[in-house]
């Protein structure tokens, strides 16, 4: 199903293209990402639950006959030029996310000529729901389509993340693009990080919406802090390792490994370490009351994610914890967690649907009285991935 905002955004991408290049474009579709629980455990080799949503990104494409790109973003009403005779750098902008994917195919060897690209979405920016990844993905699929290259949906995946990693310039992990390439209606996809192994898992979305709820703040920790715990994870696992030769991932350690090893030497690696172990468990039991469709089961589950993510991996802060408490007693609150890097963002809330409206005007009010900033709400249900329109 086609939402009234989704037709007007593929309109007004297709309008736009028209009128600047004067012909038919291919079409396609690329959504971004939620992620419900398993939260730092992907750059420890853990184990993700993404899902693709129905806010996306749409791309307008058509080959030229020359070796030019032209390039306009419809939401900045901006444009850039370039040619596949010089050598694509980095321009700090926009542009990067898509001439990223472009120097990927590149170095692929793959057969790119010139093209002109229109692009806009509805995804929000710098709310955690990797707009970026969404734009990556669409950019992919739609070179694949209009010069017809045959790759398959995991190499597409690949090629936007070491995008985003070599281009951009973030380190991020494979989940963004993956969810964004993947994902289905009304499932959530467990990912193994370690072995890019997947199954897609039902998420009955009937009587729910998942709504996001941003504290407006980003702590200037963030970056700096996410470099800190990979590596006290990583050097808690050495120090697991150099005892149990055996352990080469932090979801193999058991709770008495970890007390006998770890706790002796630093409360710190030993916190970090017992956090990624027991999300990684965490996840694997929710996926089973998900086939079970028990949303309260999985929800409470949810909760269990925050309370270790701010008090064992210390990445949460005061505004985070502040709306996961507010919603805590709320009865047709199933769930909810800070969701992404942390040190502000969003948190996501499993909502029975006729209660979200009484949610987002109650815990917003509370929001500004407590903080005097302005709480802003995203609802979101799952959606389908990367596609032509």
């Amino acid at each position: 199903m086609v939402t009234q905002e989704k037709e007007t955004l593929i309109q007004n991408i297709q309008q736009k293209f028209t009128e600047l290049f004067h012909a038919d474009p291919l079409l396609v579709s690329s959504p971004g990402r939620i992620n419900l629980i398993g939260e730092h455990t992907d750059y420890n080799n853990g184990y993700v639950l993404p899902a693709a949503i129905d806010k996306v990104t749409v791309v307008a494409i058509q080959e030229r006959m020359d070796e030019e790109i032209h390039l306009y973003s419809f939401d900045l009403n901006a444009n850039a030029v370039m040619s596949l005779t010089t050598e694509l750098k980095p321009a700090e902008d926009w542009s990067d996310y898509v001439l990223g994917v472009v120097q990927q195919f590149i170095q692929q060897k793959l057969p790119l000529k010139g093209f002109n690209l229109v692009f806009g979405g509805n995804v929000p920016l710098g709310a955690g729901m990797s707009s970026s990844a969404a734009l990556e993905c669409a950019v992919a699929f739609a070179l694949n389509e209009v010069f017809q290259l045959s790759l398959d949906t995991m190499q597409m995946v690949k090629l936007a993340q070491k995008a985003e990693n070599e281009f951009v310039g973030v380190n991020c992990g494979i989940m963004d693009q993956f969810a964004s390439m993947f994902g289905k209606k009304n499932r959530v996809l467990k990912l193994d990080c370690s072995s890019l192994e997947y199954e897609s898992v039902p998420f009955e979305m009937d009587e729910f919406r998942i709504v996001l709820l941003d504290t407006n703040v980003k702590h200037s920790l963030g970056s700096s802090e996410y470099n800190v715990r990979r590596s006290q994870c990583e050097e808690g696992l050495q120090l697991l390792n150099q005892a149990f030769p055996s352990i080469t991932n932090l979801r193999d350690v058991s709770l008495d490994q970890l007390d006998q090893i770890l706790l002796p030497k630093s409360s710190v690696f030993y916190n970090r370490c017992r956090y990624v172990m027991e999300e990684n468990n965490r996840l694997l039991k929710a996926c089973n009351e998900l086939h079970q469709n028990n949303m309260r089961a999985f929800g409470e589950l949810m909760f269990g994610s925050h309370a270790g993510l701010s008090q064992r991996y210390e990445v949460s802060c005061p505004e985070l914890d502040f709306l996961v408490e507010q919603v805590k007693p709320m009865s047709d609150v199933y769930g909810a967690r800070m969701m992404g890097g942390g040190f502000g963002g969003c948190t996501i809330n499993l909502v029975k649907t006729d209660a979200v409206a009484g949610l987002i005007e109650t815990v917003g009010n509370a929001y500004h009285q407590h903080t005097g900033t302005t709480m802003q709400a995203y609802i979101v249900q799952i959606g389908d991935g990367t596609s032509l329109l």
